[in-house]
Parts: structure tokens; C-alpha cells; sequence
């Protein structure tokens, strides 16, 4: 992991680009074991039709997971200060999540140099599932 220095960041500046394996049923069985979220839309696939869903279908919370990992890829998870998320679309099995992020504001609070960061989620054909902001402390 690389620390980034606050002086050297510009707006603008892209983290490295997380594409993680295609969503498979062992990744949300997994998932749903690791979480404790066993909501059947997941892992049950007569139960997801029931739902008018075609098949089961990634917890939403898998893919903020995975933009946990982008961020902690890039700095220490102690130098996180916030995350939101907003879901805008479903993962479904197949997909590969793509996680990214760009540098969209720098300040200072709390006596720290912070940034401001837009992260997405989304799949192999660019269409997005997630979209959110991370603020994280630099040096």
C-alpha cells in the first residue's frame, strides 16, 4: 500500500482500478455466511423467481465491501473518516465488479489534510450498481 501525500494529490486523481472475480453462486453463499445476511433474493433461486428476479443476485452490501477493499488498497483503514453509498442497480451472477475512484475535493478538518473521494461500483459493461463518497486523512 502506498501512502499518498496530500501535497502531491491533484483533483482528479484516480485510484487504482479493483475488478474482482465474476459473481458466482460460491461467492454469495460465501458472502452470506461471512455476513450473517442469508436473505433467501440471494441464495435461494425458486425464492427469487417467486420474486420476479430471474435468478439470485448479489447483496448489496458485497459490492460496498468490495469498494472497502479499493479504499484500503490505496490507504490504512484508520485514515478512513466516512463512506456513504447509494445503490443504483443489482449485481447479478456474471457480473464482475469494478470499483473506482477519483479525487474530487481536498481540505482540512480536525487539524488533518482530507480528501474527498467519489467511488463507483460496477460491471464489466460499465453499467453502475453503486455509486457513493469517501472522505480519508492523508499526510
Amino acid at each position: 500500500m502506498s501512502l499518498p501525500l496530500f501535497d502531491e494529490l491533484q483533483i482528479g486523481f484516480e485510484l487504482p482500478l479493483l475488478t474482482l472475480p465474476a459473481v458466482n453462486r460460491t461467492t454469495l453463499a460465501l458472502y452470506a455466511g461471512a455476513s450473517g445476511d442469508h436473505n433467501q433474493v440471494h441464495i435461494d433461486l425458486d425464492f427469487a423467481r417467486k420474486a420476479r428476479q430471474p435468478d439470485v443476485f448479489a447483496h448489496g452490501m458485497l459490492s460496498v465491501a468490495y469498494l472497502g477493499r479499493l479504499l484500503t488498497g490505496w490507504v490504512s483503514q484508520t485514515q478512513i473518516r466516512s463512506l456513504s453509498v447509494r445503490f443504483t442497480g443489482i449485481t447479478q451472477l456474471g457480473h464482475v465488479p469494478t470499483c473506482s475512484g477519483k479525487v474530487i475535493e481536498k481540505f482540512e478538518a480536525d487539524g488533518e489534510q482530507r480528501v474527498r473521494l467519489a467511488i463507483r461500483c460496477g460491471n464489466q459493461y460499465g453499467e453502475e450498481k453503486l455509486i457513493g463518497e469517501a472522505v480519508v486523512a492523508v499526510a
